[in-house]
């Protein structure tokens, strides 16, 4: 049984952080051809947090590539706010992934040499413009990095680098933040507070959070999870559980 799409997975409109319309990613060609995507329509509301699920091969990642201008779709079109992400040349495109949008990974991707606050201003700087000290303090003190700003990465927890992490996806005050796996390289304890630690920004910034994960619990943060199998949206489930995300999951094909 599908459940109702709600507002951050929806029918698109002008209040989406992100859209994306019939988006299909075909990779190869001839009879070696391979649909990761298959004609997906999305609107990912603003100040929304959703998840993305799926098996092995379902396109998650191609998914988050190319809803976050990592990767161009071989046929439909993929919207930040009010600009169409296919009309921009590498270099805009390069340019407006550093400044209206922020990513989390696994791998926490911070430069060993630089401490915790160059790491977080990394993305202003590469950009050319300055820190807001005062919105470095906040998201610094949101994330609990406080007393550690100074500390390079090696002097850092794996759950304080991925703080750091979500602070820099934070600096630019970016239209969304984009977290692939946030928590797989993290214990159970340290896991949940970066999933708290996100909800906290959804709800206390009005921040758009897209999750791909495949863990049922952290899923049941999200206000919303969206479903793929084999390229597709198969399904949605509004105000999730881990129960009836796991649920879910082990009757995709159904």
């Amino acid at each position: 049984m599908k459940t109702r799409i709600i507002q951050t997975a929806r029918t698109c409109t002008t209040t989406d952080s992100v859209r994306l319309s019939s988006v299909s990613k075909l990779y190869g060609s001839g009879d070696n051809t391979v649909a990761a995507l298959r004609d997906v329509s999305l609107g990912l509301a603003r100040g929304s947090f959703t998840a993305v699920m799926g098996p092995s091969g379902s396109g998650k990642s191609t998914f988050l590539h190319c809803a976050a201008g990592l990767d161009r779709p071989t046929s439909g079109t993929v919207h930040l706010a009010d600009v169409e992400l296919s009309s921009l040349s590498e270099d805009a495109l390069s340019r407006l992934r550093r400044e209206r949008i922020g990513f989390v990974f696994q791998s926490f991707n911070l430069v060993p040499s630089l401490t915790a606050a160059q790491n977080i201003t990394l993305p202003l700087r590469l950009a050319k413009r300055r820190a807001d000290a005062d919105w470095l303090t906040e998201i610094t003190e949101r994330v609990g990095l406080g007393r550690r700003i100074k500390h390079k990465p090696g002097e850092l927890s794996g759950g304080q680098q991925q703080r750091v992490a979500i602070a820099r996806a934070l600096i630019a005050r970016p239209e969304v933040i984009f977290a692939d796996e946030p928590t797989g390289a993290l214990d159970t304890k340290t896991g949940k507070d970066i999933l708290t630690l996100l909800r906290e920004v959804v709800d206390g910034l009005g921040q758009t959070v897209v999750m791909v994960t495949h863990d049922p619990n952290a899923a049941s943060y999200a206000d919303t999870v969206v479903f793929l199998a084999d390229g597709e949206i198969v399904d949605t489930l509004d105000a999730p559980s881990s129960e009836l995300v796991a649920e879910r999951m082990t009757h995709l094909g159904d």
